[in-house]
């Protein structure tokens, strides 16, 4: 089968995690036509508390991707000059590849959500939609109880036999400011890295 889809995974990646890698490199497993996944993290400019620089995250998920050929990192989002919709970064990516079919991976969290998100009909008529469910969420029971869902239901593919993690970023950080270990949480090189740069120390 060609490969001829391409899974964008966004995020803050405030840090990475295993997990982020462990589900990604799981997508690659699962689906065949698969060519790699993509990881977008979101600008500094958007607002979210304790988010480290552009160049920290994109460095922290350079490490670990580039070591892997079915793994990258874009710089789309990070080089805007403003924070950018999800309409307009996959937009950006179906123009970069332009003969290869985008998926955007999403959690069920955002799943309720997505009726209300900029352009909401245009994204889901353009891209697939890998949904990744979290904590207790059913994405069948998710889209039956929302009519925007509903109607476009063939653009929500439900992520195979995917491992669930409450694991966060948030959690990690704490530990850190603990002083705790967060061996196995993130990859070394990640823990490297932030040690380097006394990062989330303060």
């Amino acid at each position: 089968m060609e490969k001829n889809q391409i899974v964008i995974f966004g995020g803050s990646f405030n840090p990475p995690l295993n997990s982020h890698f462990s589900l990604a490199e799981q997508i690659v497993n699962e689906y065949e036509n698969v060519e790699k996944v993509i990881f977008v993290p979101v600008n500094n400019l958007y607002e979210k508390a304790d988010l480290l620089t552009n160049e920290h995250r994109y460095n922290m998920l350079n490490l670990v991707c580039s070591k892997n050929p079915f793994f990258e990192v874009s710089r789309v989002e990070l080089d805007s000059s403003r924070p950018l919709y999800t309409i307009e970064t996959l937009t950006l990516l179906q123009e970069e590849y332009p003969d290869k079919k985008i998926v955007f991976t999403m959690g069920s969290d955002n799943l309720k959500q997505l009726s209300t998100w900029e352009k909401a009909e245009e994204l889901v008529n353009k891209f697939k939609i890998l949904v990744l469910e979290r904590d207790e969420d059913n994405m069948d029971e998710i889209i039956k109880k929302d009519k925007f869902l509903t109607d476009n239901i063939n653009s929500f593919i439900k992520v195979k036999n995917n491992v669930r993690s409450n694991l966060s970023s948030t959690f990690v950080r704490k530990k850190i400011r603990e002083g705790k270990s967060i061996r196995y949480l993130t990859p070394d090189e990640v823990i490297f890295y932030m040690e380097e740069n006394s990062l989330f120390k303060e």
